[in-house]
Order: structure tokens, then sequence, then C-alpha cells
């Protein structure tokens, strides 16, 4: 366990995967009745964007430091970006928000007074920070826990609607499987909830039976979404996202926001996206 997310806060895959989370978050609020936030691998909560790790790669220029002036981004884009944005707060001189949201604050920051959430997180220095950075809200629930396992505990949710995010750090060989199985696990106990799974794409034939794996569950809709930011990147260039139990507005938003994204933060010559359902519609 030596993965810290601090070093890429703020970069492209999580502009990518926060902006799209908070609009299935926002869709979950459009009911008055609660909802339950649960996501595996919660990290330290947020990071500081001018802290050492942050400071010490820089990636956050190249993803969330691109946002800080939309003025030219048409009035759907700023639309569908402004949740997300809300969460980050105002961004200094520099181009940066004073503090980036990991996804457990950005479910914070979006749900209501009659929502819960439940993060794990297993390193124990990170979950010492989850733990502070939660401490006075009693609608979070923070465990030291292996998320993989937690989330087959406590589903299905007493609210029975939801989201499950499962963000795994990939350190473990077989990550693709075991984020997989804790999925398939939880969807035979809880098939109604919408998971949310984040993968790096550097194996494609790794990529290929993750998504054929959906195709062989028993799930009935599964959205998969992938944005490259293209060639001359030597680190991470292409990430992906399964989300299963779509909201039926989801694609469309999406289909909005990842050509602006992929202008916004692709730096070379194959940048772009894909929408496709791997199962369903």
């Amino acid at each position: 366990m030596n993965y810290r997310h601090g070093f890429h806060a703020g970069n492209f895959a999580d502009v990518f995967k926060h902006a799209l989370l908070a609009r299935l978050l926002v869709y979950l609020t459009r009911k008055e009745t609660p909802f339950r936030v649960i996501d595996t691998h919660a990290g330290e909560g947020g990071y500081d964007l001018a802290g050492e790790e942050a400071a010490r790669t820089q990636e956050w220029r190249g993803g969330v430091g691109r946002l800080a002036d939309l003025s030219d981004a048409s009035e759907e884009i700023r639309a569908l970006l402004a949740p997300y944005l809300d969460c980050l707060g105002a961004f200094d001189a520099a181009g940066k928000p004073a503090l980036y949201p990991g996804s457990p604050l950005i479910a914070q920051r979006l749900t209501r007074a009659q929502d819960r959430a439940i993060f794990y997180e297993l390193r124990p220095d990170a979950f010492a920070a989850l733990r502070r950075c939660f401490a006075s809200d009693p609608r979070v629930k923070t465990l030291h826990l292996d998320g993989y396992i937690g989330l087959a505990a406590c589903v299905p949710p007493k609210e029975r609607r939801g989201l499950a995010l499962i963000d795994p750090p990939f350190e473990r060989t077989d990550e693709f499987e075991a984020m997989f199985h804790a999925f398939r696990k939880a969807y035979e106990k809880w098939p109604t909830g919408i998971y949310v799974l984040w993968h790096p794409s550097k194996d494609p034939d790794a990529v290929r039976r993750f998504h054929r794996a959906f195709k062989e569950s028993g799930a009935r809709r599964v959205l998969r979404l992938t944005m490259d930011i293209g060639e001359g990147e030597a680190g991470l260039r292409r990430t992906g996202l399964a989300v299963v139990n779509p909201p039926f507005v989801f694609e469309d938003e999406a289909r909005a926001l990842l050509p602006f994204l992929v202008e916004r933060l692709g730096k070379g010559k194959g940048a772009g996206f894909e929408i496709e359902w791997l199962v369903g519609e």
C-alpha cells in the first residue's frame, strides 16, 4: 500500500472521474427520498495542491488547472460542470483551488441532510486524515477496512437508493479481477444501486477482459466511458469508467461534457473519448 494520491490530485483522470461523479450525485438529489454514497477506496478526503506531493509533480496543471477560466465554454458546459466546480471552490492566481476535493468531499458537498455516506480506507495514514476530515459530520461514517470487503457488508443500504464508487489504486496485479468480484457480490444483494468503477487503461487486454465480464455478469445496464489525452504524455494518458445503472440523462450529459474535456485537457495526437453500452440500451 504505497500509493499516494496527493502526487496525482487534480490531474486529468480526476477531472474526468469527478465531473461525471458529480452529475450522478446531482441526479440522486432530484428525489426527496434519502440515498447513501459508498466509497471503497476513499483516500484522504482532500488534497492540498500547494503541498509537497502535488508541487513535485504539478499534474494538476494539466487537469483542474485548465478549468480555472471557462469564459469561452458554452452555457451548457458551464451548467454541467457547475456542481463539480462548486466543490472545488475559488481558484487562486496560479489557477488552482486551495484544496482539491477527493470523491469523499465531493460526495459530502453534493449530498443533503437526509443522505448518508460510508467511506472506506485501508492505508493507515490516509485513513487518519480521512477520519479527521469528516469527524464533525454525523452523516458520514469512516471505516479503516478493505473497501472490497466493506462494500458487500453494507449493501443494500437502508435507504435503498444510492451510489457505490469503486476506485482502487491499482497496486495489485489482480486489481481488475478484485474490483469486479467486489462489484458482483454487491450487485447480487443490491441490483438497483448505481455502481461506478474507475480504472486506468494501460493494459488493453486487461480492460477488454474487464468489460467482457460485465457482459456475462447479469447486470442489465452498463455504460462504458473512456477518455484519452493523447500522445506525448509520459505517464497515464487513458482512463475509463464503467457505470452500472446510470440515470437515463447521464449518457447525454457525458456526450456533451467529454468533447469539451478532451479539447481542454488533451495534449496530443490520439486524444479523444469513447462512450459505449456494454450491456443494455
